[in-house]
C-alpha cells in the first residue's frame, strides 16, 4: 500500500499481492485494511446541491414529470449547481420558462442560501409579466422551501410544486439545461478563476445560452 503512493484501495492491494504469488483473500484484504484504517484515494468529492428538510411544510407535486406548457409563464422550473474554481466551488441557480426554454433568472454565489434562489427569482419575476396560473416547480431542497422564498411565491401569484429529493427525473427540464450550461459554456470556457469571472461570463452569456436552449425540437 505505501509503495504505491497510499492510493491502493483493498481490490488493487488484492490484484498486487496476487500477481507477487501471494495468494490472498480479497474479503481478508479488505478486513485486515479496514482494522489498519488503511483505505484507498476515491476520485472526486461530489458536492450535493439538493438537501432535503424534513421537518418542512412540502408543496405537492404539480407536475408529475409533465414538462409541457401551453404558453409563457405557465410553468416555470428552478434548480442550481456548481462549478468548481481556482477559488473554491461557486454555486449557479436558474429560474426557466417551460414554454420558451428561456432562462428568466439565474445568480451566481459562494454559498448554497435561500438568499440565491430567492435573487434568482425576483430576477425572473421583474423580467417577465406574470398575470395568473403560473406554477412555479423545484426539488424537494430546504433552499426552496425557506420560509422567505415559500412565501414570496404565493405573493407573486405563483402556486408552489415540489418534487422528490436527489431524483433528476423529478425536475428533469432544469437537470437538461444544466448540462447544456455545463457543457457549451463551463467547460469551453474554463478553466474559471474566481466567482467573479464565472458570474460575468454566465450574465453575459445568459441571453445567447437562453436564446440556443429554448429552441424546441421538430
Amino acid at each position: 500500500w505505501d509503495e504505491h503512493f497510499q492510493v491502493y484501495g483493498a481490490r488493487k492491494v488484492w490484484r498486487q499481492l496476487n500477481r507477487e504469488g501471494i495468494s490472498v483473500a480479497r474479503c481478508t484484504v479488505e478486513r485486515l485494511m479496514r482494522s489498519m484504517g488503511l483505505q484507498g484515494v476515491v476520485r472526486g468529492k461530489r458536492i450535493r446541491t439538493t438537501v432535503a428538510d424534513e421537518k418542512a411544510c412540502r408543496p405537492a407535486d404539480l407536475v408529475n414529470r409533465e414538462f409541457t406548457a401551453s404558453r409563457p409563464n405557465e410553468l416555470w422550473v428552478a434548480d442550481f449547481t456548481y462549478v468548481a474554481t481556482w477559488k473554491g466551488f461557486v454555486y449557479v441557480v436558474f429560474v426557466i420558462d417551460v414554454f420558451a426554454r428561456m432562462i428568466g433568472g439565474w445568480r451566481v454565489s459562494t454559498s448554497m442560501s435561500a438568499e440565491l434562489t430567492l435573487d434568482a427569482l425576483e430576477q425572473a419575476l421583474w423580467a417577465r409579466t406574470i398575470t395568473c396560473g403560473l406554477v412555479h416547480h423545484s426539488d424537494l431542497g430546504s433552499q426552496y422551501l425557506a420560509i422567505r422564498y415559500s412565501e414570496r411565491l404565493p405573493e407573486a401569484g405563483i402556486e408552489p410544486s415540489v418534487g422528490s429529493a436527489g431524483d433528476s427525473y423529478d425536475n428533469a427540464l432544469a437537470e437538461t439545461i444544466i448540462g447544456l450550461y455545463k457543457t457549451e459554456v463551463i467547460r469551453r470556457r474554463g478553466p474559471w478563476k474566481n466567482l467573479e469571472a464565472n458570474r460575468w461570463f454566465t450574465i453575459a452569456t445568459g441571453a445567447a445560452s437562453a436564446s440556443s436552449i429554448r429552441r424546441r425540437p421538430g
